[in-house]
């Protein structure tokens, strides 16, 4: 294998989260760049001895060229799916000049994208597949070959379209549904996707050409509910669609239904009114695979599911942005004002032991106290466009920095000492949860629990000191119910404290647990 490593850009989304693994299991260096090095460096991968971590921005000129220096390709996964964000279209642009830009200056070999099917004269074309196909247009225009792989939608555990089509199929036996649900589509499973990916690599062939690539079923969305709901051993589910539900009301209903937000869900409705069927398989000789079937990819994603082994999810992608309040330095007031809430217990037994329920917690296992008003504070989330809790988590007893925990973000992990959390639910302003475990000596472990939150105006003041009472209720109970799993004699009741700094001190990211 060469000595020059791959650049692989988005390495902390879904795909670029498993392509990285596939290329160093088979002997390849690998760069990785995403926006946070933290929550690269604490994937299962994040040690291994041909990796080298950069964080950079594709939308920073100077950083990508600087990410790219001395590699022998970039496989370029990055693009935006959030319709807020009014020019998302032209960001994409400018990212893939960039690449283009540190490429052609680095001399790399080659640039693999994967794109999206869809034909740019094709008037209804979504405006997220235009834009697709736009960045591909730009990463062909520079000196550098650069190789397309136009896929559609893409079967895996995790995966943003699968698990819409689950979750409607598992929650609503009776579906009112666009006229998409009749639309062709020639869907890929996520391990053929990876194949071709670094297939790539290895055949020069590839270079500078287009490929569909697919597997080997064209059906309708609807065929593609009815299959699912037999693998998951559901009755057959109906489908009544009607011409009214447009795009942006199907990405509202998705919203509601699914974990997925409606500001994801409406580029993906959009996108499935148009056809998405390969018109070539040339790809297929030149890289010979054993393309699954869609029966095949989702019974393989159930399983994955069954068996808590999801690598990456949808929603591990995004930057990871600590709130500027939390590093130390600052004076206390600096910013605005931080209110807190803390409580602290001791505990006859080691950080270990403490930190077993503590990682565990979110999820299907809930917080171990007041389930029931966390599901509501969820649900009330959701209603106002929020994340709420649907998200879980990827793993029941495994937290990376980055990862998704219910309508938290893992800010930092630290076992057995610390863990992290930054709310991502609609607040007037920010706050974070840290559990801190602090060795007392002889096995003995105190367990600190501080929630901080800074305002943002007097929304902020009022929803703190109105909520002021809940918050110490459910923190104190949660504590409570912390400690009685460790130690079900627990002889004291939490107390209160307050920390000597007035700002969260996090520290760098840590390792996985």
């Amino acid at each position: 294998m060469e000595q020059k490593p791959v650049l692989v850009t988005g390495a902390t989304g879904y795909v670029g989260g498993r392509l990285v693994p596939r290329l160093l299991e088979a002997g390849y260096r690998v760069r990785a760049m995403g926006r946070s090095a933290g929550k690269l460096s604490c994937r299962p991968w994040g040690a291994h001895a041909r990796l080298e971590i950069v964080q950079g921005d594709v939308l920073d000129a100077d950083s990508l060229k600087a990410a790219a220096k001395g590699c022998r390709a970039a496989f370029y996964l990055v693009h935006s799916m959030n319709p807020q964000q009014k020019d998302f279209a032209r960001s994409d642009l400018a990212g893939a000049r960039n690449m283009v830009a540190a490429a052609d200056e680095n001399g790399l070999d080659r640039i693999v994208y994967l794109g999206g099917l869809g034909e740019m004269d094709d008037p209804s074309l979504s405006k997220h597949l235009r834009s697709r196909n736009e960045v591909a247009q730009v990463l062909r225009s520079g000196r550098t070959p650069a190789t397309v792989l136009r896929a559609a939608m893409i079967l895996g555990s995790g995966s943003a379209s699968f698990e819409i089509l689950r979750y409607l199929v598992d929650r609503l036996p009776v579906m009112i549904t666009p006229k998409w649900v009749h639309t062709k589509s020639q869907p890929i499973a996520i391990t053929n996707v990876l194949g071709y990916l670094q297939g790539c690599l290895e055949h020069d062939e590839t270079k500078g050409q287009v490929f569909d690539i697919g597997g080997p079923d064209i059906l309708t969305y609807k065929e593609l509910m009815d299959l699912y709901a037999e693998e998951a051993g559901l009755p057959k589910r109906k489908v009544f669609p009607v011409p009214v539900l447009t795009p942006r009301l199907s990405s509202y209903w998705i919203h509601l239904v699914t974990p997925l937000p409606a500001s994801l869900a409406r580029p993906l409705a959009e996108g499935l009114r148009n056809p998405a069927v390969c018109k070539d398989d040339r790809i297929r000789q030149i890289i010979p695979r054993k393309l699954l079937t869609c029966r095949e990819a989702m019974r393989l994603a159930l399983e994955r599911i069954a068996q808590e082994r999801v690598e990456t999810c949808w929603s591990d992608a995004g930057e990871l942005r600590p709130p500027e309040w939390t590093y130390c330095g600052d004076a206390g007031y600096a910013g605005g004002t931080i209110a807190e809430c803390g409580y602290r217990i001791p505990l006859d037994a080691p950080p270990e032991e403490v930190w077993k329920p503590i990682v565990r917690m979110g999820g299907r296992n809930g917080y171990y106290f007041g389930d029931g008003l966390w599901w509501l504070r969820g649900f009330l989330d959701r209603l106002a466009g929020g994340v709420g809790l649907r998200r879980g988590r990827r793993h029941p007893s495994e937290l990376y920095v980055g990862d998704a925990l219910d309508f938290w973000r893992v800010l930092e992990v630290d076992p057995p000492r610390k863990l992290v959390l930054l709310a991502e639910m609609k607040t007037p302003g920010e706050a974070l949860l840290e559990l801190e475990l602090v060795p007392l000596g002889e096995g003995r472990t105190e367990l600190r629990q501080l929630s901080r939150f800074l305002p943002r105006g007097l929304a902020g003041i009022l929803y703190w000191y109105t909520l002021y009472p809940f918050h110490q209720w459910i923190f104190k109970g949660m504590l409570k119910a912390i400690a009685r799993r460790v130690n079900p004699s627990a002889p004291t009741a939490p107390r209160r404290f307050t920390p000597k700094l007035h700002h969260a001190c996090s520290l760098p990211p840590r390792r996985m647990i």
